[in-house]
């Protein structure tokens, strides 16, 4: 199977009692469970218990423990409310008996209202002009770092791209091009669960520009402790989305992250915030 397409599947979660979902994991090359994955799966949970005609447009989350990637998950949906436009959902994830994230999402009837949002970013290379992070990272032999020789199910082009391994200080923010490597189906909540995934992917190292740090090289202890998604608009995730990020502040070994998600023709479809853990790493910790 195509990495793509086990990763659609795993967010076919499996329904085990009323309200009660389980799912499995999907191998990126880290030690624990990717928080994206776990994001993604929460979200396709509380869609399974809401009507149809409902979209979602925010959810919330906490990450409380360190998710074993080797484990499959129980998501455990509290149907908060129902109302005639919105429909509120509580999701607890657990592992080995124990609360491992938390998460609320808000689903909307689509309506029509006020409109604005802030525009693109000027004079953003486009994505076929730019390499692939496997080709920008592999070495002389064409070797990859861990976790980049995972095959990934969603391609990222880093607009300027900075070595993971050996980072020099620099402004707090950065671009990446990113869409699916395949077609996918016509599912919105699918497309809505891949972009709630891939919404983790470079966010929290966003902090560490300014300090010359980088957790791909083992120098940085890093965890996310929340994240946020806003979906705007409709969009598709097999066609290339821009994820502009930035970083206004770190401190109290915390790093916060912002993200804006344009589609290719400068529309906003969704925007981002996460907080994470940043710690220097200690000699006895390598």
């Amino acid at each position: 199977m195509t990495g793509l397409k086990t990763l659609l599947e795993i967010f076919e979660l499996e329904p085990i009692e009323q309200n009660i979902f389980r799912g499995v994991s999907y191998d990126l090359g880290f030690p624990n469970l990717f928080g994206g994955q776990v994001l993604g799966q929460a979200l396709m949970a509380a869609t399974q218990t809401v009507e149809r005609d409902r979209v979602a447009h925010s959810c919330h989350a906490y990450f409380l423990r360190a998710g074993d990637a080797k484990a499959p998950i129980v998501y455990q949906v509290n149907r908060i409310r129902d109302g005639r436009s919105f429909t509120t959902r509580h999701i607890l994830a657990i592992q080995h008996g124990r609360p491992i994230f938390d998460m609320s999402a808000s689903f909307q009837v689509p309506e029509e209202g006020f409109e604005h949002q802030e525009p693109m970013p000027l004079e953003v290379p486009q994505p076929e002009t730019l390499k692939t992070q496997q080709a920008l990272y592999a070495d002389e032999d064409g070797r990859l770092p861990e976790p980049l020789s995972i095959a990934r199910p969603v391609e990222i082009r880093p607009v300027d791209p900075q070595d993971k391994r050996r980072s020099e200080p620099g402004e707090p923010a950065r671009q990446n091009w990113f869409r699916a490597t395949e077609p996918m189906p016509d599912d919105v909540n699918m497309h809505h669960a891949l972009l709630a995934y891939a919404s983790d992917f470079e966010l929290l190292s966003t902090a560490l520009m300014p300090h010359g740090k980088s957790i791909m090289n083992g120098e940085v202890f890093a965890a996310s402790l929340d994240h946020a998604l806003w979906i705007h608009r409709p969009f598709r995730l097999d066609d290339w989305l821009l994820y502009d990020m930035h970083s206004p502040n770190a401190c109290n070994s915390r790093g916060l992250n912002f993200g804006r998600i344009y589609s290719r023709d400068g529309t906003l479809v969704a925007s981002v915030a996460q907080e994470g853990l940043i710690r220097p790493r200690r000699a006895e910790q390598k």
